[in-house]
């Protein structure tokens, strides 16, 4: 055989040989670093808020594994940093600029203009790792420059004061979604953990969700009750998200997203970000806390007036019968079961880490995302999937969201009197 020939034989010979097969962790790798994660909820701005006071002088985000608890000499563990984050192989974030939902509407609209302004001053503060990400060519200009895209955030209708110009106004600070609600039914919106007042959304609360769209503000559904979720459906032209929410067919939580809702979100191009919050992904967690709070208050009821009896008795119980723990395993199931009802173009992250005490075992702070990748990829998830997961279906969503709002720039606001 000639020297041509010997070239064109081995040539043939690896064509039609198979590629060596890849370990899900190089699957995982391979996806992450094509297309980083994009976190659609952390609360550091909280934690900003509740253990320095807003004040940035003495916080070093490098790291962030020992500060103070807001109390008296107390120190311990925040759950995300810059060099955490790095590992997390998290390229952009929704921070969010969280307001207890208990605040009165003019206490909401200050103190959230306040975690606005902490957020882009934390994000000024570290110009080599975080770039504040107003559009998707802002995510995507970030990432070229190897810093993680810093969005921001609403959790709760109480942050625009029942107002449509303070909802544009937030816009024009730089928030780019509104959960509607948080864990309270509000005077225009039904939330999952309240009791319902509405049957999901009233007439101005579908104008808030007409308007958030009319400006290219994303439509956040997690916290909402499922009436409001079909209701926000109804209404919506350009797609929704849930931020940070799981299954609730996997795991009952009210916070998760009944089938009823998932089954209508390919029509509508929506986004889950599944969440990490053990308490929301583990079903034996869930059990396990209703009967904690069920012997808490039989204890309650049996030593009335003595809480140092309650305080022991409800010491052993939990003693004899511990928290079963989560896991990246249960987190992968929602993933699984969202798959398998909407598809794999309606899946994304938003692990909620600084708004919880920890994330699942091997996912515990932002580091372990890549823990969640692997497992996946260990159950079929292809690079293509798993980069869709990351952050290609959250691009996708912004992106729709901003071409809707292009569309109808020239439509007027909505408006309504003051104090209607």
């Amino acid at each position: 055989m000639k020297p041509a020939q010997l070239c064109l034989f081995a040539a043939a010979a690896m064509l039609g040989a198979p590629l060596a097969a890849r370990t899900p962790e190089q699957v995982a790798e391979a996806a992450l670093k094509a297309a980083p994660v994009w976190d659609g909820h952390n609360d550091v701005p909280m934690q900003l808020r509740d253990r320095f006071g807003n004040v940035l002088s003495n916080l070093d985000f490098h790291d962030t594994r020992h500060v103070p608890t807001g109390e008296e000499g107390g120190f311990d563990a925040m759950q995300t940093d810059l060099a955490r984050l790095r590992q997390g192989k998290v390229g952009a974030q929704f921070w969010s600029v969280y307001v207890p939902a208990g605040l009165s509407e003019p206490e909401a609209v200050q103190t959230t203009i306040e975690q606005i302004d902490v957020t882009k001053r934390l994000i000024a503060r570290y110009p080599n790792d975080l770039a504040l990400a107003l559009n998707s060519a802002d995510v995507e200009r970030a990432w070229k420059g190897g810093r993680i895209a810093s969005l921001m955030g609403m959790e709760g209708g109480g942050s625009i004061g029942s107002s449509l110009g303070v909802l544009r106004q937030m816009y024009d600070l730089g928030a780019r979604y509104l959960t509607l609600t948080h864990s309270k039914t509000l005077s225009w919106a039904d939330s999952a953990t309240d009791a319902p007042k509405h049957g999901g959304l009233t007439d101005f609360g579908r104008d808030v969700v007409r308007e958030m769209q009319r400006i290219g503000m994303l439509v956040d559904l997690s916290h909402v009750s499922e009436e409001t979720m079909l209701d926000a459906l109804e209404v919506a032209r350009a797609p929704v998200i849930f931020s940070h929410s799981g299954s609730r067919a996997v795991a009952g939580h009210a916070r998760n997203v009944p089938d009823s809702v998932l089954a209508r979100l390919k029509a509508n191009g929506g986004i889950v970000m599944v969440v990490a919050l053990p308490g929301f992904i583990s079903e034996e967690q869930r059990q396990w806390y209703a009967s904690h709070q069920a012997e808490e208050a039989r204890l309650k009821t049996l030593w009335q007036g003595q809480p140092s009896i309650v305080e022991r008795e409800l010491k052993a119980w939990n003693d004899a019968h511990p928290a079963p723990p989560a896991t990246v395993f249960q987190m992968a199931d929602h993933v699984d079961h969202i798959r398998q009802v909407a598809g794999i173009d309606h899946i994304g992250i938003g692990g909620d880490y600084d708004g919880m005490p920890s994330g699942p075992q091997g996912m515990e702070d932002v580091s372990g995302y890549p823990a969640l990748f692997v497992e996946l990829a260990k159950r079929g998830y292809s690079q293509q999937d798993l980069e869709k997961i990351a952050s290609r279906n959250m691009m996708r969503v912004l992106k729709a969201t901003e071409a809707y709002a292009a569309a109808h720039r020239a439509a007027p606001p909505i408006e309504r009197r003051a104090g209607d």
